[in-house]
């Protein structure tokens, strides 16, 4: 499970994240939408430790991620929306660093399995620089999912990838919340939120602005359309209040 309260996070004097508070249960996606500048990126680094809140609690499966860095990040996987990969290193090099790292028990195995699924067999001995865009992100999305993490955090997935591989990309998301792991998928592309999330967080200027299930923000913003809902809600004049948790 992802537990945030009252997330806060500063640049000097502007606020990308104002009191954000929500959950993420296991077996569940959560969507996380909002305009450019609404502070998407800074939460995502807030939940990955890669950015200290100014404020706020961030527990991933149950460990804070202040007071127990190593043991809440272990539990988690942040896949970028950049893919910052070695470039000396070949994609079975990255698969079997990340294994180590992480201690994971027949390493070897699981990635061969990691490679099917996301359509990496044969580019075993490539290095970066001979992988196009989509296939990076793939590497990124496998490294992240080496050691079975229960929080998984995806920041624009589908970046790069083809037709072909954004229908198996979303089975892969799907699966791993079947399996029970936590996930949250921030993306611009309101289509694929509105496919494969159970639910979805609108931010807007750095806070939470709507909460709750598709049919739950329909009913509540008197829309059918995401993109219609998200367009009132963050370009409007006034936003209706937060949905309770």
């Amino acid at each position: 499970m992802i537990e945030v309260e009252g997330l806060t996070k500063a640049y000097r004097d502007l606020t990308a994240v104002d009191g954000l508070s929500f959950t993420v249960g296991a077996g569940e996606v959560l969507g996380l939408v909002g305009p450019n500048g609404a502070g998407k990126t800074t939460t995502l680094r807030c939940l990955a430790g890669i950015l200290p809140p100014g404020a706020g609690v961030i527990r991933i499966a149950g460990h804070d991620l202040k007071t127990e860095p190593v043991e809440a990040k272990a539990r988690l996987a942040f896949m970028p929306d950049e893919p910052n990969l070695f470039p000396y290193l070949t994609v079975a090099d990255h698969l079997a660093l990340t294994g180590r790292l992480y201690g994971v028990a027949g390493a070897e195995a699981k990635g061969k399995v990691l490679l099917d699924e996301l359509e990496l067999s044969g580019k075993e001995d490539a290095l970066p620089q001979e992988l196009s865009r989509g296939m990076k992100q793939k590497l990124v999305i496998a490294c992240g999912l080496r050691h079975d993490p229960s929080a998984l955090v995806f920041d624009e997935p589908l970046t790069g990838i083809d037709p072909g591989g954004i229908r198996r990309m979303k089975q892969t998301i799907v699966r791993r919340a079947k399996a029970g792991a936590a996930v949250v998928v921030s993306s611009h592309l309101l289509p694929l939120v509105e496919e494969i999330c159970d639910r979805v967080l609108i931010l807007s200027r750095g806070k939470l602005a709507l909460l709750g299930s598709l049919d739950e923000i329909r009913a509540r913003a008197g829309e059918e359309s995401l993109e219609e809902i998200f367009l009132r809600v963050t370009e409007g004049p006034a936003s209706p209040p937060p949905a309770a948790e």
